[in-house]
């Protein structure tokens, strides 16, 4: 049984995850009360490696190294791919990032969070692939979320209470209350989609 202070917060991000799905793919999305809205066709490869201005980070073949103020890419080292990152302190202004660095960024957390909540607790940022490409990138996407919203089913109210249930070590979760850490994955969820939304529609209107 879903404990009742879990119940919204799992229907806000079931809403917000497939909005975000249906933004990338296509044809249609749920305009908010339940009508359909066209994007268009699915994101291309080239619109998810689109950079709006110069010097974005982004998602880059290992052969090519980090980009512009990043020092290194995040990621699974044995793959052929990996994100721009850097150490702290974090460049500033931040670098605007592309479509493809916010939807890793956006995976690899719920993946990773999934795991330190109901896996082994185990798992880092080299364990995760970053996806060279659209589709791929919106597949891993659906299986970090699904991870994530398999982990909360079994949750119940002593965890929600308890601070450190997840142990992902790149968040505030060792000091907070669970409940605090879905709420965030929440808004993580619904920025991330709000930004690539943006940079949609601003891709499309850039062309002919």
């Amino acid at each position: 049984m879903t404990a009742p202070r879990l119940a919204p917060l799992l229907q806000q991000f079931d809403f917000a995850r497939e909005r975000l799905t249906a933004r990338m793919t296509g044809p249609v999305m749920d305009s908010g009360d339940g009508t359909d809205t066209a994007v268009g066709g699915a994101m291309t490869d080239e619109e998810y490696f689109w950079e709006p201005v110069p010097d974005c980070w982004s998602v880059r073949r290992r052969a090519e190294g980090p980009g512009p103020r990043a020092t290194l890419l995040a990621g699974a080292p044995a793959g052929d791919w990996g994100r721009d990152t850097a150490s702290y302190p974090h460049p500033w202004p931040p670098p605007v990032t592309t479509i493809a660095w916010r939807l890793s960024h956006l995976s690899e957390m719920l993946s990773l969070r999934a795991e330190h909540t109901a896996g082994g607790h185990a798992l880092t940022r080299d364990d995760y692939p970053i996806s060279g490409d659209a589709a791929g990138a919106v597949a891993a996407f659906e299986a970090a979320a699904t991870a994530w919203r398999k982990a909360l089913s079994g949750v119940d109210d002593t965890a929600l209470d308890t601070v450190g249930f997840c142990t992902y070590p790149h968040g505030g979760d060792p000091d907070e209350p669970f409940i605090e850490i879905v709420w965030w994955v929440n808004q993580e969820v619904l920025h991330h989609g709000a930004e690539i939304a943006l940079l949609r529609d601003l891709y499309r209107a850039r062309r002919p």
